[in-house]
Parts: structure tokens; sequence; C-alpha cells
């Protein structure tokens, strides 16, 4: 059985639902970004039992099938931009399509309709906090983090870091109060 669990973005995310499944006496065959596995179907009682657990941490049980597709989206980029260890240089419809297993057009309508914004601007934002997040550790310079990025140039991050944040990459460095928000934020 799969369960799919909005709002798990990094590894600590992971930790945390474990620790709520461990705490309700159940184990998962596999903890991923936004979903667990388990080996036998939970009962009714033991679902609503564990949403309640999870929401106390800031988490929820998915259960409508158009949001555990959104979700998968968003898990998706989040994976792609802030833990993959190679840089993006990918075909971001190709990319989504291959690891949701559904057309794009009809996941990008149906982003669209529930989020409120496109597939490709969330990815953007997603990177832009990767970038402030890079750009805040200073062991990278502009061009490594545009070539991490995926972008085709420092030009091009940083025309696009300005339009999303209205500094300039090397502003956003030198200011002490950083604005990052929270991947779950976005």
């Amino acid at each position: 059985m799969k369960l799919y669990i909005k709002s798990m973005v990094c590894s600590r995310c992971k930790m945390v639902v474990k620790s709520v499944l461990e705490n309700q006496g159940l184990v998962a065959t596999s903890i991923e970004l936004g979903e667990a596995v388990f080996q036998h179907p939970l009962t009714k009682s033991e679902l609503l039992q564990l949403d309640i657990a999870l929401k106390q941490v800031g988490f929820e049980i998915i259960d409508d099938h158009k949001s555990q597709i959104i979700e998968r989206i968003k898990n998706t980029i989040v994976t792609l931009v802030h833990h993959s260890p190679e840089n993006i240089k990918t075909n971001l419809s190709e990319f989504i399509t291959s690891q949701i297993h559904h057309d794009y057009s009809y996941l990008s309508n149906l982003f669209s309709e529930v989020e409120g914004t496109t597939i490709e601007k969330y990815f953007i934002a997603q990177r832009i906090e990767r970038a402030k997040e890079l750009l805040v550790y200073n062991q990278l310079t502009l061009s490594e983090i545009a070539d991490q990025l995926g972008y085709s140039s420092v030009a091009y991050l940083s025309n696009q870091f300005k339009k999303v944040t209205g500094f300039t990459p090397t502003y956003f460095k030198s200011i002490k109060e950083h604005k990052r928000r929270n991947i779950e934020e976005l």
C-alpha cells in the first residue's frame, strides 16, 4: 500500500515521517519524498490516527488522485533542483513526464488549475531558492551556480533572479537578511 504525504520535501521530512510512523507502531517498507509504502494495507483506524499524527508535525495524507499527482510533480521538481547531485540540464517537460507517467499537457493543465501557477514558474521559484541557498553558503562562484542550476549563462540567472526577488545575486549575497523561504512555502 502506498500513501501520499503532503509537504514532504527534504531528508529531514523523511526522518520526521519515519518517527511518526514508528510512534504509531507502523513500519513502512520505504519512505521517499511525498510517499510511504507499506507491505500491508492500513486499517481505517490506523489511517485516521496516522493522519492526525502527521498533521501535528505539518504533514497530511493526500487521498484524492489529483492532489497526489500535484504532490508528485512538486516532489519531482524539488528532488531535481535541491537533491540532484548533477547539474540541471534536462528538458523539464520530458523529465516530469518520465517521472510521473502522464501526458505533460494533462499534468500542466492540472497543476495550473489546482495551484494557480504553472509548472515552469514553480520550477523557476525552486531554482531561485536553490540559488539563494548556494549564494548564502558562499562556496561557489555565480558562474558555478548558474552551471549547476542549468542556466545557459550568468546573465540569464541574474536576470531571472532579479525578476523573482527584486535583487541582483550580488546584492542579495551582500545583504545580511537573506530573505530565503521554506521550500514548502513556494
